[in-house]
């Protein structure tokens, strides 16, 4: 009889003990801060640019799975979808939204005034209303800018450089993305007209309009093609690269996935760098620090890829002095 309590006891013992054990382990979850990654970006997108994210946090303390959790939202290139997805954040009371691409960080801050958000974008976060001034930003927001819409000239005058013969030129904006949109067309007109270039705009936003542009860039007679930079056209950079292949365009992006897909030439900020400083960032937010307080950090490298396949599939001879200045040359 006294086995038998001994025994029941220690059944007991051990059964509350296997109850206990999880119960444990489920409260260290729920203590575990929450960031909430909102994205314009598909699932599978540039994976190494989430993984700066973690490397980021990493930086700061923070380990995914071990101390903290990540919940991802992707709009899968649909930036419409992006409120909703703000708010599901919201209502699920993460810790702080990582907000990456400019859309995402506009319906961050449209969905709360009380999580802290860290946006990445390429813009000028002033000039879209996201902060009150890079020095000090107020209020719950703070981030990352890199230099992919403010260089947007630049891609103009290497693709000038490079087709030193052409006249006209063409642009294609994602009118869904006014922000970007207006931005790189007012400065992009301004650097035509003093090259002496004719400049015209041309609008995608659907898989159809892609088709549609690149057509109309073949009744232009256009000599070359800049991408403007946005979520839209990150997320179809081989799409974009084949297109440019398949109507002889010469085009330049803002990074280098497009020049390995094919592309002839991509220049613009470093990305991986960016979405690093956003993880950075999450992680001092996390320990206690206030994103008011901590200035928008601006990224200062740029970087240039050039794939000489492309350019000899087209025709072109690049010059000496520009394959000189770039990063990595893609043969």
């Amino acid at each position: 009889m006294t086995v038998t309590i001994g025994r029941r006891k220690l059944l007991v013992a051990l059964g509350g003990g296997a109850i206990a054990w999880p119960l444990a382990a489920r409260a260290q979850q729920a203590a575990m801060p929450v960031v909430g990654l909102l994205t314009s970006r598909a699932p599978g997108d540039t994976p190494q640019l989430l993984a700066a994210v973690r490397q980021g946090l990493k930086e700061t303390g923070f380990v995914e799975g071990q101390n903290v959790a990540i919940e991802y939202r992707f709009a899968g290139n649909r930036s419409e979808r992006l409120p909703a997805l703000a708010a599901d954040l919201v209502h699920r009371q993460v810790s702080v939204i990582a907000a990456t691409t400019t859309e995402a960080a506009l319906a961050a801050k449209t969905a709360t005034t009380a999580i802290p958000i860290v946006f990445e974008m390429g813009g000028d976060p002033v000039r879209v209303g996201l902060v009150a001034s890079l020095s000090r930003p107020s209020g719950n927001i703070t981030g990352v800018t890199q230099l992919n819409v403010v260089v947007a000239p630049k891609r103009l005058e290497l693709l000038h450089e490079l087709l030193p013969t052409a006249t006209v030129m063409a642009l294609l904006v994602d009118p869904t993305d006014p922000a970007s949109a207006e931005i790189t067309t007012r400065d992009l007109q301004a650097a035509a007209r003093s090259f002496g270039l004719e400049l015209h705009v041309l609008n995608a936003s659907t898989e159809r309009d892609l088709d549609a542009a690149f057509a109309k860039l073949i009744q232009l007679r256009a000599g070359g093609l800049v991408i403007s930079a946005g979520a839209f056209f990150i997320g179809r950079q081989e799409q974009l690269a084949a297109l440019a292949v398949r109507h002889a365009v010469p085009a330049v992006f803002e990074s280098r996935e497009f020049v390995a897909a094919g592309g002839l030439m991509s220049y613009g900020g470093n990305l991986t760098d960016s979405y690093r400083l956003t993880g950075v960032y999450t992680g001092r937010i996390l320990k206690g620090e206030k994103p008011g307080e901590l200035p928008v950090q601006q990224g200062t490298k740029v970087e240039m890829f050039l794939n000489l396949k492309a350019a000899k599939a087209l025709g072109i001879t690049v010059p000496l002095p520009l394959l000189g200045r770039a990063d990595e040359v893609i043969e």
